[in-house]
């Protein structure tokens, strides 16, 4: 299984989104700050994921989730999260 996975800042409120076939481990290794994009806006929150068996299509999920349009859809479909935790706005 190949992951796309969106990780929300717990310092700054912002969103990671990701692909790795090891979701365990490459949450592991944000949180201990081994992924030099982001140990600096450490701890991480894993607010969403989805699941692939092709890799080329969880990279086109990853590339429409970093779009507009994705980050309209995890608009809605994390708006209960959001609306507790409001993410940072992205210019």
């Amino acid at each position: 299984m190949i992951y796309v996975y969106v990780l929300q800042s717990e310092m700054d409120s912002g969103l990671y989104i990701g692909m790795t076939a090891d979701l365990r481990r490459r949450f592991e290794e944000h949180q201990s700050g081994e992924s030099q994009s982001t140990k600096g806006r450490r701890p991480w929150m894993l607010i969403y994921y989805e699941a692939y068996l092709q890799e080329s299509d969880a990279l086109g999920r990853e590339v429409f989730l970093k779009s507009g349009g994705g980050r309209r859809f995890l608009d809605k479909q994390l708006r209960n999260h959001f609306a507790r935790y409001p993410r940072r706005e992205t210019s």
